[in-house]
């Protein structure tokens, strides 16, 4: 009887401990599907009978019913920020636009040498209004996903050589020397926008940079990126500074004497991290290194992105 007994309580066990794994399965897969249906944007609170749901599983579809509702705020507020940015952009740029035609038409007219001073400052100022809102407004819309960069594969000498055609004339007029550097092969970059971000800090180098100096610019292949090196003799970025010019508006002690709002470096950083890219600075010493990072290929693995995400990928 005992050896009975101790078959027939072993049994129960098996069959207890077959039940409780079989439960466990199911209520991964449970998991495994809310979780799904979330990342799908197909959530459904509805969708699951709340008695059948394990204590775990009931707090999790009250979470994502939570992140599905504010995943719906998030996308009406995105929306009305769209319209705010298209009604700021249509009512200020017919104004801005007036004001320039009429003080050009001013300082055309017999004008005293001090009335000639004040028609070219306001010429100055609106010139400054009409880039801080077309800066604001491409910002605004790279960070509410109205602009939609489309990266493919681009060899880089032609970013390069695009780049630095923008910036010859200015650099010319201070006797600044482009030293551009052949390089060869291809990185995933929106042309269009990271032309305008590698442009936005080549004009900064010339500006920065003494008459008579250089600014390198070179491209070196890396395992996943191919970084964009952009070299000036200036004077240089103290290291306290170096996190901060990324911002938005800010501007170094050393560029208050210079034009420009504190807006292009925050306007790179958004182009370059919409593909999968950043931008870093260096400055030993005399001079500053801007680096512009490119993928290499698209990061369309769980592997590749949790990497980039946590930070693996920079060198």
């Amino acid at each position: 009887m005992n050896q009975v007994f101790w078959a027939v309580l072993g049994l129960a066990g098996l069959v207890f401990g077959l039940w409780q794994a079989f439960q466990r399965r199911r209520t991964i897969r449970r998991l495994d599907r809310l979780l799904s249906d979330a990342i799908q944007g197909g959530f459904r609170e509805t969708t699951f009978d709340e008695s059948a749901l394990s204590a775990l599983e009931s707090k999790m579809a009250q979470f994502l019913s939570g992140s599905a509702r504010d995943a719906q705020l998030l996308a009406q507020n995105q929306t009305a920020v769209q319209s705010l940015i298209s009604d700021i952009s249509h009512q200020t740029k017919t104004p801005t636009a007036n004001i320039l035609l009429y003080a050009s038409l001013l300082a055309e007219s017999g004008l005293t040498p001090a009335q000639a001073e004040q028609a070219h400052a306001l010429t100055q100022q609106a010139e400054k209004l009409a880039f801080l809102t077309q800066a604001l407004v491409k910002a605004s819309q790279l960070e509410t996903g109205i602009i939609s960069l489309s990266p493919a594969l681009y060899p880089v000498q032609q970013l390069l050589e695009q780049a630095a055609a923008q910036v010859q004339q200015a650099a010319q007029d201070k006797q600044i020397q482009i030293h551009l550097q052949p390089c060869s092969g291809q990185a995933l970059f929106d042309l269009r926008w990271t032309a305008e971000a590698l442009c936005n800090v080549l004009e900064n180098g010339v500006k920065y940079s003494p008459p008579g100096s250089r600014i390198r610019l070179s491209a070196t292949r890396l395992d996943s990126f191919c970084r964009i090196d952009v070299a000036d003799q200036g004077p240089g970025i103290p290291q306290q500074e170096q996190a901060k010019i990324f911002q938005r508006f800010y501007r170094g002690p050393a560029a208050q004497g210079q034009p420009g709002l504190g807006i292009g470096l925050f306007l790179n950083r958004q182009i370059l991290s919409r593909q999968g890219g950043f931008i870093k600075v260096a400055s030993p010493g005399q001079g500053a290194v801007f680096s512009l990072y490119l993928p290499l290929r698209p990061m369309n693995t769980r592997k590749e992105v949790s990497q980039w995400d946590s930070g693996q990928f920079k060198p």
